[in-house]
């Protein structure tokens, strides 16, 4: 029995264990357990990666399934010389931005301001984890968070962006930078600047409540995998 188990285990590797050069190997193959895993893998950063330019639930959600449909049928494309983070994150950017020009022709990531247009990205509520804390706490929770949400969505395109990368996503000042096209020493300025606005806004809710920004999980992941899948299908 022992000898069959590990034959099984060799055969059907934890798709979750596997780092993603071995992932991307599989899903080349067309192994669905390999996709499904990438796309729960960077559902989070992708989705705030998108939101932070259209500032809108329903269109960051296209944005990311648009940009996993993208990369995994161009998978011949990424040879791996940056991390697929990198790639998975700049497609979205790229994607997101390209909805916001095609609302306003010629706008660039410098241009974008924080006028809400029907189509283009409005200032809306992030849903709430899944997770049932007592009411009390869910509520306080609940408030900091959209208090949090509302004043990021109010900054400025590029000190928006930066911010999400930096202290939202956790990126390092050099790989955010990578992501936008900038200088590290541009994106450490545009950082400070960002985060003067905030404190200046809401100094004392800020400590502590970054990490629980703009969750993207739960069912919400679950079903970006069936819907990525299910598109694939068909392409």
């Amino acid at each position: 029995m022992a000898g069959i188990s590990l034959l099984v285990s060799q055969v059907i590797p934890d798709m979750a264990t596997l780092s993603d050069a071995d992932l991307v190997d599989h899903a080349r193959m067309g192994d669905e357990r390999a996709i499904r895993t990438l796309v729960q893998r960077y559902n989070r950063r992708l989705f705030r990666s998108a939101r932070a330019i259209l500032r809108n639930d329903a269109e960051a959600e296209d944005v990311v399934q648009a940009t996993y449909v993208h990369a995994f049928t161009h998978l011949e494309t990424f040879r791996g010389e940056a991390q697929l983070s990198t790639w998975l994150t700049r497609i979205a950017l790229n994607e997101a931005l390209g909805r916001v020009r095609r609302c306003r022709p010629s706008v660039g990531l410098e241009e974008i301001d924080m006028t809400a247009r029907p189509g283009c990205g409005e200032v809306l509520q992030f849903p709430n984890s899944l997770t049932v804390a007592d009411p009390e706490t869910e509520f306080s929770r609940s408030e900091t968070r959209q208090l949090l949400e509302k004043a990021v969505d109010r900054l400025p395109a590029q000190f928006r962006l930066i911010f999400i990368l930096r202290d939202v996503e956790g990126m390092s000042t050099e790989e955010a930078a990578s992501h936008l096209g900038i200088k590290p020493e541009t994106a450490k300025t545009r950082l400070h600047r960002a985060r003067k606005m905030l404190r200046l806004a809401i100094e004392k809710q800020l400590a502590g409540s970054f990490v629980s920004l703009f969750p993207f999980d739960g069912e919400r992941c679950v079903a970006m995998a069936d819907r990525v899948v299910a598109q694939l299908r068909v392409i």
